[in-house]
């Protein structure tokens, strides 16, 4: 797996340079800033590029502007979008031009190997990832009239992990529950937030992300 770094903390990006080398990935290119980025992008398209979501000059959404331009250039290069601070309505911004390919985690995660390494593969294989903090940050900004209000419990157990891109066998493993389970929470979630069921993964987490989001507008976090 070829992969970009696009961060502008040189330990960072040293760092997480050598972890995926010693774990099997090329790191074709490192970068510093957002138009660096683009270049090598451009110049050659890996497989996934790890970006910043705050990069010079500015220091503010360089990154995620950079990743958006991917997403529509570059659709083929998955993008996986790190964050310093819980910042749902840039995860949206990037999730609402599809859910395919892309991910949105904290740097808190880095420190997990395996959890980083996971979401790396995932979104190259065309699934989307997103921060368990993100989505429990969305499921939590709910309304008394809300449809949310009518999940129970386990079932927005089961949301939360469809959000972060799990497939319902991953969903049954996680929380042990077995195939049969998860279907019914799936098809009764669908039920009650009135969105139509479908077979791709990747539709349902971006039809059940866009819902979460719906109209209601986000002060910074």
């Amino acid at each position: 797996m070829r992969v970009i770094l696009a961060d502008d903390l040189v330990l960072l990006r040293e760092g997480l340079a050598r972890m995926l080398v010693e774990s099997g990935f090329e790191v074709v290119a490192q970068v510093g800033d957002a138009e660096a980025l683009l270049a090598a992008v451009d110049a050659d398209p890996p497989d996934v590029c790890i970006v910043d979501i705050r990069m010079p000059p500015t220091n503010t959404t360089e990154g995620l502007q950079a990743a958006l331009h991917l997403r529509v250039h570059h659709p083929r290069v998955a993008v996986l979008v790190l964050s310093q601070y819980v910042e749902t309505r840039y995860a949206m911004e990037l999730l609402a031009q599809g859910a395919d390919g892309v991910g949105y985690l904290l740097k808190d995660r880095v420190g997990d190997v395996s959890e980083l390494l996971a979401a790396l593969r995932s979104v190259v294989a065309g699934r989307s990832v997103i921060d368990p903090t993100v989505v429990s940050r969305l499921v939590g900004r709910r309304r008394q009239a809300d449809p949310m209000e009518t999940l129970t419990a386990r079932e927005r157990e089961v949301l939360e992990q469809m959000a972060e891109g799990r497939s319902n066998r991953a969903i049954g493993e996680r929380l042990f529950l077995s195939p049969k389970t998860v279907e019914a929470h799936v098809s009764a979630i669908f039920s009650k937030l009135g969105i139509e069921d479908t077979a791709d993964d990747n539709r349902r987490v971006l039809s059940v992300l866009t819902w979460l989001r719906g109209d209601r507008g986000e002060a910074p976090s």
